[in-house]
């Protein structure tokens, strides 16, 4: 059985984009699965298919024609092996084992967190192949417990069930886990993602090397950037609306011998306006903001919320002072991400100097055919 799309689909596959939206699909089989996709012209390689969604083709090998079930199983090994290096450095640290399109995985997330693992599945196609995929993942990295973590918004549009269970080994209540010269707690059955937000790691862990009297982390839900700052500055203030997530901070903070960390339960819009009022100044702040704009329709609101926050975080700035912020809105581009940036900087009225253009760690990989790959943007930026 096979998968027929229309020319314009064709044409995206061989622009090496793997996702054919419903509209271009001529013909498939009425379930879902992983079959061949062929075009006006031919074979065009081998997809997971699912009728009922909206992204019907997602592609995960072009141009071939073999055994899909094994081709997909060897995307998988190669994904570990790219990390496995990085493991045997770092085995009690966290680290993105398969990142979906990014490493030819359509559907599929896999994070370890010091010799844990959570899975991801996304995709009707893949829920049936899930023990295999668990097998030849724990081939290649051994870990001690694996948690199916199915709770996130795509497998409803897939039509699957929203679950979390153990697939292997008991899942502990909490792991803690080694960042740079930080250690932290996480609650992977219940915290964010899949326990943390392991793809600002690289990023936390360079803000390090900076210091001062006072630093800010805003949306700082554990205190992922606080705990760094507070190795180099007097004084952090961690901002979050949660008051469990900073409770968590706070045991973070404590568990590192840190005294210098203090937590504030606010909203980030309503705390950044009084403290521009009331004057104050910080040597370092950081944005670390959820996703604003979900969806291509929330793209004008979500960039004024941006640039609201930022606009804010440069007023509050000491001269010299360092921004560290971030988007991780994929329909906020990166032209578009400092193109916000220099209108929220002239509002404030400050030069700015552009010290350093970061993004996603290299454990969640960015395929140039597919921006929406790149997602997380981070800029390190300096007022004048």
């Amino acid at each position: 059985m096979r998968v027929r799309v229309s020319a314009r689909g064709a044409a995206r596959i061989l622009a090496r984009h793997p996702w054919v939206y419903k509209s271009d699909v001529l013909e498939g089989p009425q379930t879902p699965g992983l079959y061949p996709v062929q075009g006006p012209r031919g074979s065009l390689g081998l997809a997971l298919y699912n009728p009922l969604s909206e992204i019907s083709v997602r592609v995960f090998a072009f141009g071939e024609d073999g055994p899909p079930e094994e081709t997909l199983l060897a995307n998988l090994r190669k994904a570990l092996a790219r990390r496995k290096t990085a493991l045997a450095a770092e085995p009690e640290g966290a680290f993105r084992l398969v990142h979906a399109e990014g490493d030819l995985l359509p559907g599929l997330v896999l994070d370890y967190y010091a010799g844990h693992g959570v899975i991801q599945i996304g995709s009707a196609a893949l829920e049936p192949l899930t023990q295999r995929l668990v097998e030849a993942a724990q081939t290649e990295v051994a870990m001690q417990s694996l948690l199916a973590k199915n709770n996130h918004r795509s497998r409803s549009l897939e039509g699957l069930p929203l679950e979390v269970r153990p697939l292997l080994g008991r899942v502990p209540d909490a792991v803690t886990v080694r960042e740079g010269t930080i250690f932290y707690r996480t609650d992977l059955k219940e915290g964010q993602k899949t326990g943390a937000f392991i793809d600002q790691r690289d990023n936390r862990i360079r803000l390090e090397a900076f210091r001062g009297k006072r630093a800010l982390d805003v949306f700082s839900y554990h205190g992922s950037f606080a705990l760094h700052l507070a190795r180099g500055f007097e004084q952090v203030i961690a901002v979050d609306s949660s008051a469990p997530a900073l409770h968590r901070a706070e045991e973070n903070a404590q568990a590192n011998g840190l005294d210098n960390l203090v937590t504030v339960e606010a909203n980030a819009f309503e705390f950044l306006r009084e403290e521009e009022r009331r004057g104050a100044r910080y040597d370092l702040v950081v944005l670390d903001p959820p996703a604003f704009a979900k969806s291509r329709r929330d793209l004008e609101r979500a960039y004024g919320a941006y640039k609201e926050i930022n606009l804010r975080a440069f007023k509050l700035l000491a001269p010299g002072g360092i921004l560290a912020t971030a988007s991780c809105s994929h329909h906020l581009t990166e032209p578009l991400f400092y193109q916000m940036l220099a209108e929220a900087a002239a509002d404030a009225q400050r030069s700015v100097r552009v010290v350093e253009k970061r993004g996603q760690g290299w454990d969640h990989p960015v395929l140039l055919n597919v921006p929406e790959t790149h997602y997380l943007k981070f800029a390190i930026l300096e007022a004048l």
